[in-house]
């Protein structure tokens, strides 16, 4: 085994479905209306996608633009991590069927469910095994499907989401670039308060569960908002502490997009302007483990990240679950495609 190493993020992608869905679409399907959901969530339109679509038809491009930008051949990748929880199918895994038809010969491969926290739970798996030498290279893709997992009768929770994958390539870095730090966390005591009840085997299908709407997301809105506005100024708190920073050290904070609501809140807790936080949820919604990954390619993209800039990818959600990602930008991404 190679001694300790540090990661960095060398590519970046994402890809959307085409089907914009927006609040004035949604208030012919629910009783909701535009000014409803702007109010309480920020949201102004999400992307559907079609019904023959699954969640490695978002994966793929979004992987394949990555694998591009960060100049990293397919079969270079040692690893395929696919954080998400609406994979193709519960047997084999989603991942497994990326890495084949993005032709990662030389890779494992695995799905990683832990809902919104997925993507920060997958690229600090992806950076640990760079870190102890298993592989050079590793594609962490989060993304998901919630269309189909939704009840369009249930106006608290159908307004919510989109469906969307984001990546990255993960590779070996030199100097002080690169991640430096990580925070995962997990609180088992509130995992009732995301969650699609039937399916699984604490309650199989039976066409009972189905005539219930037991196969779609349930959520306890005011105890999630309650944990989300708490716990990502939580984590920004400690990891800055322990690292001997300040908020101002920060160029860019990347948070889940789960409510505006929760991230005006950690703006405040700091008394930080909003535009220390990158927000797209109001043209996507909440696309799940996708959200970071779609946001971090759009940050880019638009010239908020340079070199030398410190960076935290921040998730929470179900589980409930927490992680942070801390990175000192380098010179990674050459070109976006």
């Amino acid at each position: 085994m190679k001694q300790l190493r540090r990661a960095g993020i060398l590519g970046t992608g994402m890809f959307l479905p085409e089907k914009r869905v927006t609040n004035f679409d949604l208030e012919k399907m629910v009783d909701t209306t535009d000014e409803w959901i702007i109010t309480r969530t920020g949201i102004r339109e999400r992307r559907f996608v079609e019904p023959h679509q699954k969640v490695s038809d978002l994966a793929i491009p979004a992987a394949e633009m990555a694998l591009k930008n960060s100049g990293v051949s397919p079969d270079k990748i040692g690893m395929v991590i696919l954080a998400t929880f609406t994979p193709d199918r519960l047997i084999s895994a989603t991942a497994c069927i990326i890495q084949n038809k993005l032709g990662c010969k030389n890779a494992a491969a695995m799905d990683l469910e832990v809902a919104c926290s997925g993507f920060t739970y997958g690229t600090t798996l992806g950076s640990s095994l760079i870190a102890s030498g298993f592989c050079d290279y590793v594609l962490v893709i989060g993304g998901d499907i919630l269309s189909k997992v939704l009840d369009f009768t249930d106006r608290n929770t159908c307004v919510l989401f989109g469906d969307g994958a984001g990546a990255i390539v993960l590779g070996p870095v030199e100097g002080d670039e690169g991640i430096f730090d990580v925070l995962l966390g997990a609180d088992g005591s509130g995992s009732e308060h995301i969650i699609i009840p039937a399916g699984g085997t604490g309650m199989p299908t039976t066409l009972k569960t189905v005539e219930d709407r037991l196969h779609f997301v349930k959520i306890n809105g005011k105890e999630v908002f309650k944990f989300s506005t708490k716990i990502v100024g939580d984590m920004i708190e400690e990891v800055l502490h322990r690292n001997r920073l300040t908020l101002n050290d920060v160029s860019l904070i990347i948070p889940h997009q789960a409510n505006i609501r929760i991230i005006e809140s950690a703006a405040k807790r700091f008394d930080c302007p909003m535009e220390k936080f990158f927000c797209n949820l109001e043209k996507y919604g909440n696309t799940v483990a996708g959200t970071i990954p779609i946001g971090l390619h759009e940050a880019l993209s638009q010239g908020r990240i340079k070199e030398g800039d410190l960076v935290l990818l921040v998730g929470f959600g179900g589980g409930l679950s927490w992680g942070l990602i801390a990175i000192r930008w380098g010179k990674t991404v050459v070109k976006l495609a």
